[in-house]
Order: structure tokens, then sequence, then C-alpha cells
């Protein structure tokens, strides 16, 4: 299978990046076919501008958002990993979003009907956020993360979720913590993405 991973993390040291690493090892102690587009280390341009925008229009995008449209168009299974900061996704990643799932590309409408276009494509979504679970059910954010993220952008462009993680109190992660982590990320793939 084709996996692509967007990751989004300015620190090698994350506990993001070890996440990135498990998948990756994960993916390939199966033979996987990926390609990581790490949207720091590429220098990937967050600012949706005013030339995206006409261009879009024009069913026309540069030649920065062709080349992540064209990984996206290559791949099966998308994984997304990136923190939660101020409860949503960091700039880089929503500039990724403004720029990359284009109308005409991630979405369109026929006749007033939303209609998402990546309906062949599978997705994980692997998140890290400092508050516990428990705060965030009491404070109703862990229903809105799930809604403005999964049915706002990833189901809404016709992806399927297969899982979405979420790694709590993660700037307090103890080394112990990180391995129950990792194990649930590579359970996740042996037992739902390469068996689908």
């Amino acid at each position: 299978m084709r996996h692509l991973i967007i990751y989004t993390h300015p620190n090698e040291n994350s506990l993001n990046h070890h996440l990135l690493n498990t998948v990756v090892e994960t993916l390939q102690s199966h033979n996987e076919e990926i390609i990581v587009r790490d949207l720091y280390k590429i220098g990937f341009d967050p600012a949706l501008s005013l030339n995206d925008m006409q261009g879009q229009r024009m069913g026309k995008v540069s030649d920065d958002i062709k080349t992540e449209q064209d990984h996206i168009s290559w791949a099966e299974q998308i994984t997304f990993i990136y923190p939660i900061w101020w409860t949503g996704l960091p700039a880089m990643m929503k500039g990724y979003i403004d720029r990359v799932f284009s109308y005409g590309f991630a979405y369109r409408y026929d006749q007033g009907i939303q209609k998402g276009l990546l309906k062949d494509k599978k997705a994980v979504i692997i998140n890290t956020h400092g508050k516990s679970h428990e705060e965030y059910e009491k404070m109703g954010m862990d229903k809105a993360l799930t809604l403005t993220s999964d049915h706002g952008i990833f189901i809404y462009s016709g992806l399927e979720i297969i899982r979405h993680l979420f790694f709590d109190k993660a700037d307090k992660a103890s080394p112990e913590d990180l391995e129950i982590w990792k194990d649930q990320i590579k359970n996740l793939y042996t037992e739902h993405v390469f068996n689908y």
C-alpha cells in the first residue's frame, strides 16, 4: 500500500517526532511504500495568498501546491501527525489544509451539493495535547476537535478515517507513556491498516 505521512512539528526531539518515527518504522517493517512530508523540513509556506485564492478559482495551483497534491493523489492511505495547539491545528498544518485541500482537488460543489473528492483514500490522525482526556471531555473539547477536524476537514474532503488517536498530557509524558503510545500505534497499523 502507498502511505503518505503529513507531519508538522518544529522540534526534531519532540514527542510528535518520536511518534512519526514509530509510524515510519512500523510501515517499513511491513515493506510498505512511504513518503513523509515534514512540513518544517521542506520549508512549506502555510500562508494562503491572494494568488492562491485567484488560482484556485481558475483551477490552477502553484508548483509547491501541485507537488503536495501529487503526493496525496499517489497515496492510498494518509497519516496526519501534529500537536494540538490552542485547541486546534498548528498554523503550519492549518495552512497546509488551506492551500493544498483546494476547491476542485479535495472537494467541489455539484448543483449546490458538496462532494468530497478524496473518497478512495483512508486516513489516520495522530495528535498530542497537553490537557488530560478528562479535562477535554469536561470542556466538550473532545467533541469540538472531532467536529472541526474529522468532520470539518477530513471527512468533508472524502477521506475515510480509520482512527483518530489523541495522546494526552503530552508535556508530562513519561518513558512508560511513550512506550504504551508506540505500542498503540503499532497495533493500530497491524490490526486496522494492513488488514483493511
